[in-house]
């Protein structure tokens, strides 16, 4: 039988996408080892409105010890990995791989090894305004996989931000946000993006293949089934 490592969740960022996290991390466990099989996970899952409220306060230090802390009740706990799920909270990925004795998988690694894949190279980006605004994100993509990100316009930007914080996390997926999206999406493709990356992992709970021109590239199921990848091989 195969033995799998451990996958320790830092979730609550929102729950609502966390739940989505652990749903394919034991689907894609029970597709590849059979019907009776399941992760070996460990989930820390925060308060979101305490994280919140130190995202929009810019007090990024004082979530960052928050993430170190939860990685660290991981490690303890017997993870061998650590996977943040949501792609703003990868603004401290670096200082969370630094505290603990753990990889950390990073979202934005097997997003963009899927896109590379499939020959694309240049692509649009939706997420909170930190992702969309602020080099952690889109520079990794840029540095470490050779894409060139393109964001949307301001006033996109803000309707993307706003449909996430207000409507997404809170497990509402309105008509009138999904075709605000749609919109969003089709301008960024008049701009020459050959692929959209839901860079938010509550976006999923949104838009559908059908929403957009040219293939969607889904950060919750990629970063969950590149977890299971790694706890399958044996680290």
């Amino acid at each position: 039988m195969v033995q799998q490592k451990v996958i320790g969740l830092i979730g609550g960022m929102s729950w609502e996408s966390s739940a989505e996290y652990y749903r394919i991390v034991n689907e894609t466990v029970r597709a590849r080892l059979g019907s009776l099989r399941s992760a070996r996970c460990l989930m820390w899952s925060f308060d979101f409105g305490e994280i919140e409220a130190l995202q929009h306060a810019g007090r990024w230090d004082e979530a960052t010890a928050a993430l170190i802390d939860a990685a660290r009740r991981l490690e303890r706990g017997g993870a061998d990995v650590v996977v943040i799920c949501t792609n703003t909270m990868h603004r401290m990925a670096d200082e969370v791989q630094a505290a603990i004795g753990l990889p950390l998988l990073h979202i934005a690694d097997p997003t963009a090894a899927r896109i590379r894949a499939a020959g694309l190279s240049r692509v649009g980006l939706l997420g909170t305004a930190f992702t969309m605004e602020q080099d952690f994100y889109k520079g990794r993509l840029a540095t470490r996989h050779g894409l060139d990100v393109l964001v949307p316009e301001a006033e996109d930007r803000a309707e993307v931000h706003r449909v996430i914080y207000e409507e997404l996390v809170q497990g509402r997926a309105l008509p009138a946000s999904r075709a605000a999206y749609r919109a969003v999406i089709a301008r960024l493709v008049e701009r020459g993006a050959q692929a959209i990356i839901l860079g938010c992992t509550e976006i999923m709970l949104l838009v559908r293949p059908e929403d957009s021109p040219v293939p969607l590239f889904d950060t919750t199921a990629l970063h969950a089934e590149a977890a299971v990848d790694w706890a399958l091989a044996g680290g």
